[in-house]
């Protein structure tokens, strides 16, 4: 027994050691850590249990069948994260550069499979040189495997990936189906073809970090949400961002516990400037109506114009979508509505309260938006908001102008609250231009046009540009004071926190993709 208990530990201990110490220094010397470092730093101490860890290859050409490695190349297992059941692989860039094999795809595949049959995240931690060529089709088949199981768990439970290194060719379309990408600044990368294949195909001289590096996917494609400074930071920020959902699409995320108090808000009173057409940060508003230091924002530096991101409220998970006035004066173009979009749908999967903070003109126009198809973009976002059924409230601090009105969480469109503020200006269009319109001839025959458009101006802003016609209407539940909104959306939340909505029976929608 002595024997079989020294050999089982000897190929445990070969397991841990991976490609050997050699490489792990070599990854250390990167600035990047291993495998098994990452599952440490990210699970609650001693957590975690590895699944396969004596798994190898079946591979026997190309002399394989020589290079044997115990896991093969990929660390899989479940633990906890702040108490809660989680799974996780990493994958092992010391082992054929993490290459991905048939049965480092079944590894994968084991703790996707049991993360949706027992309802709990899973989080990849992707380091990879892509598909293992020596296995042709098979390495292939295993990326379909891990797409196909990344679907089944899709709005079933929350799916993370953080890009630790390099993701590139077919490897980079499972990270694109899970909920949020995170990438580390300097030592990750995801590109569908290399800059060797750029320059052969299109000539284009490019690096790896400029085609696919974290700056580019978090600021240009959109590809990344969350950027990290290294490893640890990443490790930090997954703990952060699971700490806002629930385990999975039938369970609320968790509450901490809060005694509500009087909760005014003073500063929020003298946030939106007198001159509408002056820009403040949206930031500020949030700041101010959420618990102190919970917003977590998402998407930071893409389609900067519309702000989303997760906080609490009174102890509360919730997401915000948020119009940013500092930012083209906060409309809505191509990009921001597919960010938009895409997080309130994440939101609804998950039964996370959503909270509308609005001040937006209108749509972008010009012909780079309706040749990249706003239309259909910003239809997305619309299509989002009146699909979800979880808590939505909607607070209009200035503009609600036009189709934007419409789309940005309305009372039309489903919204269960739309509370405004004094200073809210909601109409189809701003009162210059519709004075432009309306009193064209009246302002043309004038002795002093110009003077005759501005009088023309001030009397569509004060039947209009209030939020007074559209509180007779029932469209605004109450218009409130900036200071008491923070006291508002928690009893508002707190009322809907049992909401039900009985939708039509069907397969499923035709998102406008």
């Amino acid at each position: 027994m002595d024997q079989k208990l020294t050999l089982l530990q000897s190929k445990l201990a070969e397991s841990a050691l991976g490609g050997g110490q050699q490489r792990i220094d070599a990854q250390h010397k990167k600035g990047k850590l291993t495998a098994r470092e990452r599952i440490h730093f990210l699970m609650d101490e001693g957590s975690f249990e590895e699944i396969g860890a004596l798994v190898t290859h079946r591979c026997t050409d190309f002399g394989m069948s020589d290079q044997q490695f115990l896991g093969d190349g990929v660390v899989t297992g479940y633990g906890t994260i702040a108490g809660r059941l989680t799974y996780v692989f990493a994958q092992d860039f010391t082992v054929f550069g993490g290459s991905l094999s048939e049965t480092h795809a079944e590894k994968i595949c084991k703790v996707m499979d049991l993360a949706i049959k027992n309802g709990a995240p899973v989080i990849g931690l992707n380091d990879s040189g892509g598909a293992r060529i020596q296995e042709g089709v098979n390495s292939l088949g295993g990326y379909a495997d891990i797409f196909y199981r990344n679907v089944q768990a899709s709005g079933v439970v929350p799916q993370i990936s953080a890009i630790l290194g390099p993701c590139a060719g077919g490897a980079v379309y499972s990270p694109a189906m899970t909920d949020f990408i995170m990438m580390v600044e300097g030592s990750s990368y995801m590109f569908v073809t290399g800059p060797n294949v750029v320059k052969t195909v299109t000539n284009e001289e490019v690096s790896s970090e400029e085609l696919g590096g974290a700056g580019t996917h978090a600021g240009k494609s959109g590809v990344t949400h969350l950027v990290a400074a290294n490893d640890m930071d990443c490790m930090d920020k997954i703990k952060r961002l699971l700490s806002y959902f629930p385990q999975n699409c039938e369970d609320k995320a968790p509450q901490l516990p809060y005694t509500v108090g009087h909760e005014f808000r003073e500063e929020l009173s003298n946030i939106v400037p007198e001159n509408a057409n002056q820009p403040y940060d949206i930031k500020d508003v949030i700041a101010g109506i959420v618990d102190m230091g919970t917003f977590f924002e998402i998407h930071e530096r893409y389609a900067e114009n519309i702000v989303v991101g997760f906080a609490r409220l009174a102890g509360r998970s919730i997401g915000i979508v948020a119009n940013q006035p500092m930012n083209l004066a906060g409309v809505l173009d191509v990009n921001s509505s597919k960010k938009a979009a895409r997080f309130v749908r994440f939101c609804d999967c998950f039964n996370i309260p959503l909270l509308v903070l609005e001040d937006v003109p209108g749509f972008l126009p010009g012909t780079d938006q309706e040749w990249n198809a706003i239309i259909t973009n910003g239809a997305k976002l619309l299509y989002a908001f009146s699909e979800a059924t979880v808590p939505r409230i909607t607070v209009i601090t200035r503009k609600a102008y036009g189709g934007a009105y419409d789309v940005m969480n309305s009372k039309h469109i489903g919204a269960d609250m739309n509370f405004a503020w004094p200073t809210a200006e909601i109409a189809v269009m701003g009162a210059k231009g519709a004075s432009e319109i309306i009193f064209k001839k009246e302002i043309e025959s004038a002795a002093d046009p110009a003077a005759k458009l501005l009088e023309k101006e001030r009397e569509y802003a004060e039947t209009f540009a209030n939020p007074y016609r559209a509180a007779a209407r029932g469209f605004i539940d109450e218009v409130i004071q900036p200071r008491e909104t923070r006291r508002k959306l928690i009893k508002a939340f707190a009322m809907l926190e049992h909401k039900v909505v009985n939708r039509p029976r069907r397969k499923h929608g035709n998102v406008p993709l």
